[in-house]
């Protein structure tokens, strides 16, 4: 694919690079994934003040840049190639866009502008590790499954007033992986009400210090990538929206389908950044008198790895334009990613496994990005199951089933 992009596209990649060449180097990026938010606060906030990073996707009525999910994936391919932690997933890509699609208009007046301008981060609680489930990108989002759906082990909603707009609620349950949960000021959570026979999912509002909110650090894979437990114990919440008829799975798929599209090109990024440290690596490594990358084996791996981060790459910027797309695109960058970063710390050598050496930490986002939103045979699976392309129907179409004496017409 021959990507065209604009000046003013070009101009975003370029400024961004620039100031996290300045800010976010391997040694700032340890530092502040070390800190109690897990992130450089203060280049969040330049990131917000000069690029108007956090609201580059959001409505201009609301105090955002206005820009789309093109923008939005040429930033996250930069600041996947610095591993940049940061609440930009977590707030711009996930929260931000279901309170855009389902809030009320108090609502988005009320939060949208603050999350425009840095001030507000926020993020998508859903139970159990269903992440990936929730947002459409390894299963359906219809049925409810990922959130518990009215069994043990998800976040219960239950009403307990009506004397504003949704009524009032509380909560009770714990979802166990949620990014930047520790630190975020707004949580956005995936809650089952009414029982299990009869209840649905819906969304819900939570501010940070509600009373009940017990919200937990844990130690995880990749550092850059901050989660947290959190658990709601009889804990108010505001409904997201004006009613419980909302679109629910159809807001999440929306918002899983965009999330796709950013993983992909922040996984493109990291992949690219991990083949060209490696190449000068083996460029300036010696062995029985010449540079390692001079052997013929060497080339071969490395030729491989190009052509592989290349088609992640077309694929990342196709999905750009054509979101649909995303779940495909985002399956070739993880193992792009994987393949590259492992390779990475085999032609590094030992050095390559060492804490002082930042070829470990690409590698680590490449694993903790297939946990989190794969595997990719999955994403793989979801997508043709989508597309219907092993029974020449989309998902959703009606089909009709026939069996001995038995013919009855189901929804894949």
């Amino acid at each position: 694919m021959d990507a065209a992009f604009t000046v003013e596209q070009e101009e975003i990649r370029r400024t961004l690079r620039e100031l996290l060449a300045k800010r976010s180097g391997p040694d700032e990026v340890k530092s502040a994934v070390r800190t109690a938010a897990g992130y450089d606060d203060g280049l969040w906030r330049q990131l917000a003040e000069q690029i108007g990073l956090p609201g580059l996707a959001l409505p201009a009525a609301y105090g955002g840049v206005g820009c789309g999910t093109v923008e939005l994936a040429l930033a996250c391919e930069e600041t996947g190639r610095v591993l940049l932690p940061s609440p930009l997933l977590a707030t711009t890509v996930l929260a931000a866009p279901l309170v855009a699609a389902l809030g009320t208009d108090a609502q988005r007046e009320a939060l949208l502008p603050s999350v425009a301008d840095g001030t507000l981060t926020a993020t998508l609680a859903v139970p159990g590790g269903g992440l990936s489930a929730a947002l459409g990108l390894t299963d359906d989002t219809t049925g409810g499954a990922w959130a518990g759906g009215g069994r043990s082990g998800g976040v219960q909603a239950r009403r307990t007033g009506s004397g504003r707009p949704g009524g009032t609620w509380t909560l009770y349950g714990e979802a166990a992986q949620v990014l930047d949960g520790h630190s975020a000021g707004l949580l956005v959570v995936a809650a089952h009400t009414g029982g299990f026979a009869r209840g649905r999912t819906l969304l819900f509002l939570v501010r940070a210090g509600a009373p009940g909110l017990v919200r937990v650090r844990r130690t995880t894979l990749d550092e850059t990538r901050t989660q947290a437990r959190v658990q709601l114990r009889e804990t108010e919440a505001e409904l997201l929206g004006e009613d419980d008829a909302a679109d629910v799975p159809g807001a999440l798929a929306d918002a899983g389908r965009t999330a796709a599209v950013v993983l992909a090109a922040e996984g493109v990024g990291a992949a690219s950044y991990a083949l060209e440290r490696t190449v000068d690596h083996v460029k300036a490594r010696e062995q029985f008198g010449r540079a390692i990358g001079s052997f013929q084996a060497v080339k071969h791996r490395l030729a491989d790895l190009y052509v592989q981060v290349r088609a992640a790459r077309s694929a990342a910027y196709y999905a750009a334009w054509d979101p649909a797309t995303g779940g495909l695109a985002l399956a070739q960058a993880v193992e792009a990613l994987r393949t590259t970063t492992a390779e990475a710390v085999q032609l590094h050598g030992g050095i390559g496994f060492t804490w002082e050496h930042d070829a470990h930490l690409y590698f680590k986002r490449a694993a903790s990005d297939e946990l989190l939103f794969g595997p990719v045979h999955r994403l793989r699976d979801r997508a043709a199951r989508v597309a219907g392309l092993f029974d020449g129907t989309r998902e959703g179409d009606a089909v009709a089933v026939a069996g001995p004496g038995v013919e009855r017409e189901v929804t894949s």
